[in-house]
């Protein structure tokens, strides 16, 4: 789904500068160009943002837990 039609972001898009290596709101916005125009998207970018680095951490969590 697009996130940001001023930047064409997807929501997959975020989640894969995510995967990148992006680890704050702030990382996002400067690799995808994600509401930095008209600002209109960054509420939601921000959340979608926030659950892929909640996802990611807790991921990586799990593969930690199981390398023991």
């Amino acid at each position: 789904m697009y996130i940001c039609l001023c930047k064409g972001v997807t929501d997959h898009k975020i989640r894969q500068v995510v995967e990148d290596g992006a680890r704050s709101w702030r990382e996002v916005r400067e690799m995808t160009g994600c509401g930095t125009q008209c600002g209109k998207c960054a509420c939601t970018a921000k959340t979608v943002a926030q659950h892929a680095i909640k996802d990611t951490l807790i991921a990586s969590a799990d593969d930690l837990a199981y390398a023991i």
